[in-house]
């Protein structure tokens, strides 16, 4: 593994960190610090759906997502990460409340990295939130 690469992965873990710290307490800003100016954020539905410009709207929608997983949302563990020189794809499971409704999902973050930042955020989930 480069030196590089070596970089991107702990850039991203952090930020893993920080997205699971978030979606458990609402606390974002440790994620948002990290983000570059130009972030980048793409969703597949909602009124985030495809790509999404700019830290502010990243704070929009972290905040969103505190709001539909009142009280939180806990990481029920983490199956994979994947990481190449720019990027690290890390693939878990969650579960929580979801508009007050039981919910569990499995779901793929991907995350760009610049030097020590995050620049882009992909997310991705399949199952049908009922069961993993």
């Amino acid at each position: 593994m480069t030196q590089y690469s070596e970089n991107t992965l702990k850039v991203a873990q952090q930020a893993f960190e920080n997205l699971t710290h978030g979606m458990a307490t609402g606390e974002w800003e440790p994620l948002l610090d990290m983000l570059t100016e130009d972030f980048t954020l793409w969703f597949p539905m909602a009124k985030f759906h495809g790509l999404n410009v700019g830290k502010e709207r990243a704070r929009e929608f972290f905040e969103y997502v505190s709001e539909s997983f009142n009280p939180g949302l806990k990481l029920a563990g983490l199956d994979r990460v994947t990481s190449n020189e720019t990027t690290a794809v890390f693939e878990f499971r969650d579960e929580g409340l979801l508009f007050g409704q039981p919910y569990k999902n499995r779901v793929a973050v991907s995350f760009d990295v610049r030097g020590d930042k995050i620049c882009g955020y992909r997310e991705y989930f399949g199952s049908d939130g009922k069961s993993y």
